[in-house]
């Protein structure tokens, strides 16, 4: 059972060992930085949200729908 280890448990093992001992050595400071980038993402998503969304950099309005036809077929209608 435990005899004979996988590729992929050895790379979980190694993964946690990694996690508890590498970088800063300790699990509290990684989440701290993983809250501080959730805190920058929110905050960029809230950043995103504040800006007029209802004109395109061409000035069309979203909602309005564009005409693509071309211009041998418009003089038919």
């Amino acid at each position: 059972m435990f005899g004979r280890l996988g590729p992929l448990e050895i790379i979980v093992i190694l993964a946690l060992l990694l996690l508890v001992f590498g970088g800063r050595g300790k699990i509290s400071g990684m989440m701290g930085d993983v809250a501080k980038g959730i805190k920058s993402f929110r905050k960029g998503m809230k950043d995103e949200a504040d800006v007029d969304t209802s004109q395109t950099t061409s000035g069309a309005l979203v909602n309005e729908p564009i005409n693509v036809t071309p211009e041998k077929e418009k003089s038919k209608v």
